[in-house]
Order: structure tokens, then sequence, then C-alpha cells
């Protein structure tokens, strides 16, 4: 990996490392369809006033239905699941399953594009799922339903994140990241009106939650999608969704240095 994407992959890090915290305290008040309704479309509408100010034009709509195969992959149905599961376990624990991503891409990619499944290749993956959760602990809160329900919620998002990882670097080769993100957050945004509107909160929503809702959008989207595409088009899938390792020690570091502390007392 050159420095530059080794640059890239340590700020897609830094910035999905909030977005567990982030998730945990949005979903309370929102609920977790809602949550991600705001996530995707607020987003998506940065992205595409971004590239209006620069006078660009994604064209997203001559492929539109490969974007909303996107956008439910990769969004809709990852975003939701974790929500909901983080409404019963920590997020420290969710970010330790969502660290099994790259297992399943290497298992997605050698079974659709034949990418050689060494034994090598999967110590690497489990050694470091192993030390995701040793660094983080493992924390099981709730009851053993909840927990087995929420832990097999994270990990079909975990498969969901794998498909789609595989999915976009063989339908959207040539393409411009920042375009992909567009198109992606659209797509999600469409797939999650029915949900949204039937389970958009009908109180008064708290300033956390706002404030949570933004930094998913703007932060943990907006911002950190362009840099996931572009990996996914220099690096591969296999070698960008690494960066669920490295996304548990970020949201530590959230927590102990400001933003997620707030956000766990508010």
């Amino acid at each position: 990996m050159k420095p530059k994407d080794l640059l890239m992959l340590l700020a897609l890090a830094a910035l999905w490392g909030a977005s567990f915290l982030f998730m945990r305290v949005g979903a309370r008040d929102l609920g977790p369809c809602a949550l991600a309704f705001l996530r995707v479309s607020i987003a998506g509408l940065v992205l595409l006033g971004y590239e209006w100010i620069r006078g660009q034009q994604p064209g997203i709509l001559r492929k539109w239905r490969p974007y909303l195969v996107l956008g439910v992959l990769n969004a809709a149905i990852p975003f939701s699941l974790i929500s909901t599961a983080e409404l019963y376990i920590p997020a420290s624990l969710a970010a330790i399953l969502n660290a099994t991503t790259p297992l399943f891409t290497a298992l997605v990619a050698w079974m659709w594009v034949k990418d050689p499944l060494t034994p090598k290749k999967i110590a690497g993956i489990l050694l470091g799922v192993a030390g995701v959760a040793i660094l983080v602990g493992w924390e099981p809160s709730g009851s053993g339903d909840r927990l087995l329900v929420s832990a097999s919620l994270s990990l079909v998002a975990a498969i969901s994140y794998a498909v789609a990882g595989v999915y976009s670097s063989k339908a959207f080769k040539g393409e411009k990241p920042m375009h992909v993100s567009i198109g992606q957050q659209m797509g999600a945004t469409i797939a999650l009106i029915p949900a949204a509107g039937l389970t958009f909160p009908q109180s008064t929503m708290s300033n956390a939650s706002i404030l949570a809702a933004l930094g998913l959008a703007i932060f943990c989207t907006a911002l950190a999608y362009p840099l996931y595409f572009a990996l996914i088009r220099n690096v591969g899938p296999v070698k960008t969704l690494s960066v669920t390792y490295l996304t548990p020690v970020f949201g530590m570091f959230w927590v102990l240095y400001g933003w997620g502390r707030t956000s766990r007392s508010a």
C-alpha cells in the first residue's frame, strides 16, 4: 500500500471510529431507520452541493440501478442494523463485530471474483479480528437473547459491507469516487424512505441526537465515503475494509478525548 493510500486509510478509520458512538447516541431518540435516513440524505445533499459549486454533474441517473443496489448493501442495511444493535450492546462490542468485515470480504471475493484465499491471508484476518477484540475488550450487556440478536444483526451488517465492497469494485470501475459516493447516498435515501416514514419520531428530538445525526452525515459519510471508494479503486475491497481493524482504536480515542465522552453522557 502506497503512503498516500495508507494516510487515506487512517483518515477513514478516524472518521468511521466516531460513527459507532454517534449511532449509539442518535438511535435512542431517532430510531435506527430514521437515523440512517437522515445520515444518507444529508450526506447526499452535502456532496451534491459540493459538486454543484465545483460545476460538476455526477450523472448518477444513467446507472441508477447499480447505485440503488450499492445504497442498499453499503448503507441502508448496515447503517440500520448496527444502529439497532447498539440499542442493546456497547459501541465497543459493535466495533469488534464490525471488524469481521475483512474476513467476510475475503470470502466473498474468493467466491465471486476468484480472489485467492490463501492460508496466510486467512491467518492475518483472524489475527486482526482477535487483536481488535483484545484491545477494545468484550463487554456484553443485556439479556442473553437481546445480546445474541444484536450480535447477529452486527454480523449481518458486516456481511452486507463485504458484499458491497466487492460489488462496487466490479460495478463502478472507472467511476469517480465522489460520484459513487453521491450515487450510494441517493440510492440509500430512496430505499430508506418507507421505513423512515413509518418510524420517524413524533416527539421533540434532543440536541445530542441532532448533533449525532449531523456528525454521522457530514463527517462519517460525506467526508468518509469519497476516501472509501478511492481506496476501493486503488487497493481493492479486501485491503480497504481492513480499515475496520482500526476504527475501534479511533473510537476509543474519541471517547477519551472529548466528543465520545460527551455523547455517552448526554
